[in-house]
């Protein structure tokens, strides 16, 4: 079956005549489209060796799949026989077309991935492979599932696009003979088209697969608004016939009297995004006026631009309505004049104007590069998507999570982009909403993880400032500037999620194996044990902890000390394994002690024997928010499961609350003698209710040398003369509480200040 649009098949009869449109084929019997004659005519393009092999591999499919029937009560074989036909449209090469015709052998038929290595070669079965959902593993949850045999797919088709060409002709097919399912599964899978398939097509260039999935998908999801929608366009295609051939009639003329040879083509709107709009602009179908347009196609990229002024010269523009893809093309290859004018009833009509080059890539996209064996666009063909393609590569390194992959590859998949500049006038294409920082790691993931400001045009601006075509950035960095988790709440593509991301995962592993070390040394102290040495040159060490790590259920040394650190492992229970197996081996721990020359000395132990706060600790050691310690505050610290270190005050209620639940996850905490950074406490102030009061406060915290990084006022009642203000300030120690303290009491418009204690 051919890859008709939809749109075609809706065109007026003024139109059905114009150059490349054509009729629906008619639908073949079952036993043709069964058999391998239905394919065997588009096939004309491969050498006759080819066409043999695609005949064996039509017969191994038609015996795997012998007695298997569609839902529609055709047998199966038809499926992947119509999957072939629509990637021979393409002229895709032998190995394609034959994974197309095996592409459920190992998913449905029990054939394995060896078979077909030993039949049609690696090549073939790697496509195959690649096609084949994961349903044999387990997984928790179906999305999980899904999430995982989605990265499976788009992994393989980073590696070899040809994987994804036979998926979305898959869908379409599938799409196509949908009728037969039962609602919820159509409306199930009309969803995953609209929200992966349709969208990768679009990413690729394959305008005219996205095209009809969207129409598809609109049918099956909204099968009465897509009813309601096609009953009112065919409505307004009567009532505009007259229009739409005067239009054509006009632009023949005109481009006649310039002597410039050019083909028009009519195109009707797709019945989706004409109820799209209708949707994002809260319109009614009567407001929707743009339904038809044309298409002119000339001999080369000069005469677009000279067929634009023969337009303009007939009907009046609309200002602002014009773009020029042809000087800066889509991310996805695309190129095209396009521009809105003026009909003579005044309604307005959209004009794209392309080259037969143009033309081939707008509709096909990277399949075009098959059809470009040879000639100026077989290299630009091929390139299309290959940026997108390489960036899923570089998301999987960094991802490990399905679900969190798919997450960044639907974010990537935009309709829309806007268009910016380097300094060096370089074009970058990003997302519609991208900020400076997704620029930053566009240009590279150095350049984003040490970004520390940014200018557009020429001014500074905000890293979450919305970026718009023809803005001129300029990222500054700072080597010891690194990613803010703040920057996840507003990137927009996935490259720039996925590399903060990754990065401040390695540096929260990185702050729990060190506090993990620290935390196991101390529970060895308990154990009249120091730390043995990580250096991987002392081999009875290193013996040592590859036994420690195998019994704890980690891979290495490394990953059982985060697991300390993140409270998942027991640094006591850890110490006592340790203790336990060197008492196997005959060895006393004194003994240990002294006998490994690298082992940490007696004068060291003590140092190593508690975890210090000096402020530069990381996602691993947080502050508890209940209490809020400061230095000077007596502190131990609390190992929750998972989430690292928690530190408390010793007079912490909900501290002591946790202490008598579990006390074995505590350990010793001291503040270091140097510290990196104020910290916050929590103040109350009691105020005389009046004007100003507020600003005597800020500047009496002010005359302390302290800042306040939150304020909020409790509700008082009317007429009441005080009032409650609630602080968080800033402060180096409990010293320098104290004296803010002293000041805020001494300010007139304060009756009582002091700290929120739990």
């Amino acid at each position: 079956m051919g890859l008709r649009s939809f749109a075609a098949a809706r065109l007026p009869a003024a139109l059905s005549g114009l150059p490349g449109l054509r009729a629906a084929a008619p639908e073949p019997t079952m036993a043709e489209a069964a058999s391998f004659d239905a394919l065997v005519h588009l096939l004309a393009y491969l050498p006759k060796a080819d066409i043999k092999h695609i005949r064996e591999a039509y017969k191994f499919a038609d015996e795997a799949h012998l007695g298997q029937m569609r839902t529609s009560g055709l047998p199966y074989i038809t499926h992947p026989i119509a999957v072939a036909g629509i990637c021979a449209e393409w002229r895709l090469d032998a190995q394609a077309i034959m994974a197309a015709l095996l592409h459920d052998t190992i998913e449905d038929c029990g054939v394995t991935k060896v078979e077909l290595i030993e039949r049609f070669g690696a090549p073939t079965a790697e496509l195959v492979d690649g096609l084949t959902k994961l349903d044999k593993l387990q997984f928790s949850t179906k999305e999980e599932s899904q999430a995982e045999s989605f990265r499976k797919m788009l992994l393989a088709m980073a590696r070899d696009v040809r994987v994804i060409l036979i998926k979305l002709a898959d869908r379409l097919h599938n799409m196509r003979t949908m009728d037969a399912m039962a609602p919820i599964k159509q409306r199930r899978i009309a969803r995953e088209t609209l929200d992966i398939y349709a969208p990768i097509a679009h990413r690729l260039g394959l305008n005219q697969i996205y095209r009809e999935l969207q129409e598809l998908s609109f049918k099956f999801k909204h099968p009465w608004r897509h009813a309601a929608v096609e009953k009112a366009v065919a409505k307004a295609r009567g009532n505009r016939r007259d229009l739409v051939s005067r239009i054509e009639l006009e632009v023949r003329k005109a481009f006649g009297d310039f002597q410039v040879p050019v083909e028009i083509h009519g195109r009707e709107k797709t019945l989706y995004s004409i109820y799209k709009k209708m949707k994002d602009k809260h319109l009614s179908f009567a407001q929707v006026s743009d339904i038809f347009g044309f298409r002119i196609i000339v001999g080369d990229m000069p005469t677009c631009y000279l067929s634009l002024g023969v337009l303009h010269q007939l009907y009046k523009p609309q200002p602002g309505r014009f773009k020029d893809y042809i000087a800066i093309p889509k991310p996805n290859g695309y190129q095209s004049l396009h521009t809105t004018l003026v009909s003579p009833l005044g309604t307005p009509v959209e004009f794209q104007i392309r080259t037969e080059n143009m033309h081939m890539v707008a509709e096909k996209g990277v399949a075009a590069h098959w059809m470009y064996k040879t000639g100026p666009n077989a290299q630009s063909a091929q390139q299309l998507g290959a940026n997108w393609l390489q960036s899923l590569i570089d998301i999987q390194d960094e991802t490990r999570d399905a679900s969190e992959f798919l997450e960044h590859v639907k974010i990537d998949l935009f309709p829309d982009a806007v268009y910016v500049f380097t300094p060096k006038s370089k074009i970058m294409a990003l997302p519609k909403g991208a900020t400076p920082v997704d620029f930053a790691y566009a240009i590279h993931s150095d350049v984003g993880d040490h970004t520390v400001a940014a200018q557009v045009n020429g001014e500074p601006v905000p890293l979450r400032t919305e970026l718009h075509s023809g803005d001129v950035i300029e990222v500054i960095t700072a080597p010891g500037a690194r990613p803010n988790p703040a920057w996840l709440s507003f990137v927009r593509t996935g490259r720039a999620r996925s590399k903060i991301r990754h990065f401040l995962k390695n540096l929260e592993q990185d702050e729990s194996r060190g506090l993990g070390q620290k935390m196991l040394a101390q529970a060895l102290r308990a154990e009249g044990l120091a730390l043995p040495s990580l250096d991987d040159d002392d081999a009875d060490a290193a013996q040592l902890w590859h036994q420690l790590a195998r019994w704890a259920g980690t891979a290495h040394v490394d990953e059982l000390l985060v697991e300390v650190g993140l409270g998942r492992k027991i640094a006591s229970i850890v110490a006592k394994k340790l203790a336990r197996m060197l008492a196997e081996q005959g060895q006393r721990p004194d003994a240990v002690m002294l006998s490994m020359g690298r082992f940490a000395t007696d004068d060291a132990a003590p140092a190593q024997g508690q975890v210090t706060i000096d402020g530069s600790e990381g996602a691993s050691v947080r502050l508890a928010p209940c209490c809020r310690p400061i230095p000077g505050d007596e502190i131990k610290g609390y190992l929750g499961r998972g989430e690292g270190l928690v530190v408390h005050t010793a007079e912490c209620s909900v501290g002591r609350r946790l202490f008598q639940r579990d006390s074995e996850h505590w350990i010793a905490v001291s503040w270091a003698d140097e510290l990196n950074r104020p910290f916050e406490a929590a103040v109350s102030v009691m105020l005389n209710n009046g004007k100003g009061v507020l600003a005597q406060v800020a500047s009496a915290v002010s005359a302390a040398e302290a800042d306040i990084t939150h304020i909020s006022m409790n509700e008082t009642p009317e007429g009441s003369t005080t009032a409650e203000m609630s602080l968080v300030l800033s402060v180096r120690d409990r010293l320098h509480l104290a004296d803010v303290l002293r000041t805020l009491n001494r300010s007139p418009a304060v009756q009582r200040a002091k700290r929120v204690k739990p």
